[in-house]
């Protein structure tokens, strides 16, 4: 029952539905060396293939019977007509090349074969392949064995008068022919589930990638904001003490900071904490700030990357969250400069603005004495996560002489700006 119903749906069912067959993809190994103009051409490449075999077979049929009359329009033009048909009824064809075969093979000359005239013989042997490509390796042995039974029948039944028959010709190159097919069918649809799995794999990877940035973020701002709230908190506690004889009022509102302190602080460490690793220990020394760029710009010195620092404006204290930012934003492209462009110089330039803070990293071209290390571009992403988490804005793109450069604007605002919005 289960071999019945897979015949039903591979040779029965929407049989003549219309499939039109689109267009070869152009991102081959072969098709990518070709001029831009003849790509755009080379999509239609199997079209074009079913339509000079569909001429042979007319060609080969004026050949055998020498043409002309209702014979000639029966074993040339209908053979040929259904290796055209492949192109947009795939499954159809078949039925057609199978049906027609009987008429081809009575009109055809006793020597010309039987059953299978030469233009059927190529016509059926075409469809056969075509549909294989264009369906799966399944419905090519139904289709080989519907041939098979098909090719006993009519040497049993119409075989008198005769000469000879190419059923066991037809049998054997079609097996061949199907079995190519085949595996070309197998081999493609294995690339496409690969294809699917990497795109899968990729978004996959981007997203915990993604992820693990954000936590790596939560931790840093954690440390930043809870040293301010236990700054406030300590300030609050001992504000009272400073003023003599401080009115209970006073002593009442301090108390409250203090409380509120403490709780946010509390709930900040509750929240936060689920961003941290079991085994993840908080650094013992203070989050870095661009005054620590010195010390960041030796330190990759000694792996060899030249980097020039020029620094603009007038340096002033930032908030530490975005000093902290731009930190790590200068520290990840050059550690991109050092995988990727081995051998290139590096400029860092920090401009300190009336609106924010700027910081461009750009480098030259790699050298060639070293291969460049692969890497997946999670740095990139770390930094636009960054400056999205500042409001701030980022571009990332190649240099005209091979380079990479790396642009960023880190709004700060005044003193005199409010921070926020009333609730």
């Amino acid at each position: 029952m289960r071999a019945l119903s897979g015949l039903r749906a591979d040779l029965f069912r929407d049989a003549f539905a219309y499939r039109p067959l689109q267009a070869m993809r152009t991102e081959g190994s072969l098709t990518r060396r070709l001029p831009a103009r003849i790509r755009s051409y080379a999509g239609w490449t199997p079209h074009v293939a079913v339509g000079v075999l569909a001429f042979f077979a007319t060609v080969l049929a004026y050949a055998v019977d020498g043409g002309g009359g209702l014979e000639y329009a029966i074993t040339g033009f209908v053979p040929a007509a259904a290796i055209l048909m492949t192109l947009l009824r795939p499954i159809g064809a078949w039925w057609i090349s199978i049906a027609s075969t009987p008429f081809t093979g009575a009109l055809g000359g006793q020597w010309d074969g039987w059953p299978w005239t030469p233009s059927a013989f190529l016509a059926h042997l075409t469809v056969m392949t075509v549909v294989t490509l264009r369906t799966r390796p399944r419905t090519a042995a139904w289709m080989w064995a519907a041939t098979a039974l098909y090719g006993v029948f009519a040497e049993v039944f119409l075989g008198n008068g005769y000469y000879g028959t190419d059923t066991p010709q037809m049998l054997f190159f079609s097996a061949l022919a199907l079995l190519a097919a085949s595996l070309v069918h197998i081999r493609r649809e294995a690339q496409r589930e690969v294809s699917v799995q990497r795109t899968v794999t990729a978004i996959e990877r981007d997203k915990r990638t993604l992820l693990e940035e954000r936590t790596t973020i939560a931790r840093e701002l954690h440390d930043v904001v809870a040293h301010h709230m236990s700054v406030v908190a300590i300030q609050a506690e001992a504000a009272p003490y400073r003023v003599e004889n401080p009115p209970p009022e006073l002593e009442q509102a301090f108390v409250t900071i203090r409380e509120n302190a403490v709780a946010a602080l509390t709930e900040l460490r509750r929240v936060l904490g689920v961003v941290r690793a079991e085994d993840y220990e908080a650094p013992d020394a203070p989050q870095p700030t661009l005054a620590d760029l010195d010390r960041l710009i030796a330190n990759v010195g000694e792996t060899g990357l030249d980097v020039e620092k020029v620094i603009t404006g007038a340096v002033r204290e930032l908030p530490q969250g975005v000093e902290l930012s731009a930190y790590r934003i200068v520290q990840e492209a050059l550690s991109n400069t050092l995988r990727h462009a081995p051998g290139a110089t590096a400029r860092v330039e920090v401009g300190y603005v009336l609106g924010g803070l700027g910081l461009r990293i750009v480098n030259g071209p790699a050298t060639g004495l070293v291969k460049p290390s692969p890497g997946a571009g999670h740095g990139i992403t770390g930094m636009r996560e960054r400056v999205t988490m500042l409001n701030g804005e980022m571009t990332a793109e190649e240099t005209e002489d091979g380079g990479y450069e790396v642009t960023v604007f880190l709004p700060v605002a005044s003193a005199s700006e409010p921070t926020g919005g009333k609730e």
